[in-house]
């Protein structure tokens, strides 16, 4: 199959820095392809190459005439005075687009019509706020009919719903070879859910990954045990990441687990994650028996002058937050979960109830500005003012060292703060905050800007870190690995505790749509109803992950049997390769099993996937 784009020892400098070099790849039609790489090292540069928004400055970058383009940058630009409607579907008679299916789609999917409200889609892109701008462009790249598409970020200021329903969207689009999709994004449920290959752009170069981010994982600790590692080595945070994938969910390497049994060498003595009993018992030696107590409150925010612009977030909302706590806060955008933060760090107040907060509380607030940061100092400076050493999972590191963990070589940090990019201001802004030792975090989108290994870097650090964690975010992937329960604003001014997480959610979701009017099998952000409903199946959650586990084990132990089966024919092809007749009898046989194996295979996977 012809590539859609190919480049041929590309190199690209800017000043004294070289950003690519000599890197050769191709792009084919129906793979989705993930990118991931340090902040600064090359992702934006490799998307400008390929789409030819900047030509290299040495080798070749080319691509089929009739290969149509489509992409999303991090910029957000928008045509000035434009609308929203002439942005994502042109100046064309409405009944042209509101009869396409595909269009409607998209416009719900991405919950356009819900953001913009009263304004529609004649609102001035001009007027719009970050994310409805991110949004809209979101929306004006998926509704053509692009041969490539190309997305910077994707998940940028998207809700949980909306990635969510952009990943099942984009797997849908690209199931069969028809187009090709390139992501660059830190959301690594994100990279699991939707892509079929990964490329790390390091050093100047691509390296290629075949699956997701758990594939990607365990390829890399595969190819640093290949290599002759040392132990000390092989038993750093890499394995200790493949370890947590391997413990979770099933599905979440994106293959039966019969098939990486060679990695479990690899991660058979990795401890868990961290030991929440000990945690917990350190944290309330630190922070007592009280922390938060929400009691009772109501909050309102808006215009309060005629009452028409108010909007109710909290009404009679109760919720206790308790020493070694580590809690996941979800929910839409504009639903008031950075409020909730504010409150339960001293700096807002309910209309009405209290927030009683714990004497020994000394609470570590990250929010979503880094403008905080002293942009005088130098890095390591700005790292000792807080404080020059601290104690992290039992051992002493210098602001040096912990810079280093962060991801601040020695080099960069004597680099001025002004002068670092957004990720690198965010890493430093959740390193001063680390460094003061609060023994209550409230995080608001800590991933923001953060590329995949000082993501991995920092929950490293949170699972040794004993105290009260509560985090507000997106990111699924960070959700599941650093806490332990899960709340959620639903839109009714409650705080509802989800046994379920984000699984839960999406289900509470998808059926408030139904019962809201929404038609068909689908709510109104696209997303399918809750598994077994109107299909004859178990209805309930619990009996259906019954059902499901049960045939899972039922197809496991039918592979193990057919795989057996299927070594037997081969040894037996081996020792009768001199009887043609013997011969074609048992290669008769040997493909009617593998053909019964790959059906168990993919009906494994399918219900995995469920899981």
């Amino acid at each position: 199959m012809a590539n859609l784009v190919n480049l041929e020892n590309v190199s690209k400098s800017y000043g004294t820095t070289t950003v690519l070099e000599s890197v050769s790849l191709g792009v084919a039609d129906g793979e989705r392809i993930g990118i991931v790489g340090r902040n600064g090292g090359g992702k934006s540069t490799l998307l400008r190459m390929i789409t030819a928004a900047e030509a290299p400055d040495g080798g070749r970058a080319t691509r089929g005439g009739d290969v149509r383009v489509a992409t999303v940058d991090q910029s957000g630009a928008l045509p000035a005075g434009a609308t929203v409607r002439e942005v994502v579907v042109g100046t064309g008679a409405e009944h042209v687009w509101a009869g396409d299916a595909a269009v409607r789609e998209v416009l719900n999917g991405l919950g356009l019509m819900t953001a913009l409200g009263s304004r529609g889609l004649d609102a001035s892109v001009d007027r719009l706020s970050g994310g409805e701008r991110r949004r809209v462009s979101l929306a004006a790249a998926l509704v053509t009919d692009a041969d490539l598409l190309v997305l910077d970020e994707p998940t940028n200021h998207l809700d949980v719903e909306g990635i969510t329903w952009l990943a099942d969207y984009l797997n849908r689009r690209f199931a069969r070879p028809r187009g090709a999709l390139l992501a660059v994004t830190h959301d690594r449920w994100f990279l699991d859910a939707v892509c079929t290959r990964t490329w790390d752009v390091v050093d100047g170069g691509v390296r290629g990954f075949d699956g997701g981010y758990a594939a990607y994982v365990l390829a890399r600790a595969e190819r640093d045990r290949q290599a002759g590692a040392s132990e000390a080595r092989r038993q750093n945070l890499l394995r200790k990441e493949l370890a947590w994938l391997r413990r979770g969910a099933p599905a979440r390497t994106a293959k039966p687990k019969f098939r990486i049994e060679a990695a479990e060498a690899l991660i058979g003595d990795v401890p868990a994650p961290r030991s929440s009993t000990e945690l917990k018992a350190l944290s309330m030696k630190r922070l007592g028996r009280t922390v938060y107590d929400v009691e009772d409150i109501t909050l309102s925010v808006g215009d309060e002058g005629d009452g028409n612009g108010a909007k109710r977030l909290f009404e009679h909302a109760t919720w206790h937050v308790g020493p070694g706590d580590r809690v996941a806060v979800i929910g839409v955008n504009g639903s008031g979960k950075t409020h909730l933060l504010r409150m339960l760090a001293g700096e807002l107040a309910p209309d009405a109830g209290r927030v009683v907060i714990g004497q020994t509380v000394q609470a570590g607030y990250l929010s979503q500005n880094v403008a905080e940061l002293p942009g005088r100092l130098r890095v390591i400076e700005a790292v000792t003012e807080v404080r020059s050493s601290a104690e992290l999972g039992g051992v002493e590191l210098s602001a040096g060292q912990l810079a280093e963990r962060f991801g601040f070589a020695s080099d960069r940090q004597w680099t001025p703060v002004a002068d670092l990019s957004g990720g690198e201001r965010r890493r430093l802004q959740l390193l001063r905050l680390l460094l003061a030792q609060p023994n209550v975090l409230l995080l608001d989108e800590p991933t923001n800007d953060l590329d995949t290994d000082t993501l991995a870097a920092l929950e490293d650090l949170l699972d040794s870190w004993a105290g009260t964690l509560v985090v507000v975010s997106h990111d699924r992937y960070l959700i599941e690995r650093i806490c332990d329960s899960t709340v959620a604003l639903i839109g009714d001014g409650s705080i509802a505790a989800l046994p379920g997480g984000v699984d839960e959610y999406l289900s509470r979701r998808a059926a408030s749509s139904a019962d809201s009017g929404a038609t068909g099998a689908t709510g109104a952000t696209g997303l399918p109803s809750p598994a077994g409903a109107g299909d004859g199946k178990p209805r309930t959650d619990a009996a259906r992950g019954r059902a499901v586990r049960k045939e899972l084990d039922r197809l496991e132990r039918e592979v193990t049997k057919l795989t057996a089966r299927e070594q037997r024919l081969h040894a037996q092809l081996a020792e009768h390769a001199a009887d043609y007749a013997k011969v074609a009898e048992l290669d008769a046989e040997l493909r009617a099993v593998a053909a019964e194996l790959r059906r168990a295979e993919d009906a494994w996977m399918e219900l995995a996937d469920e899981v």
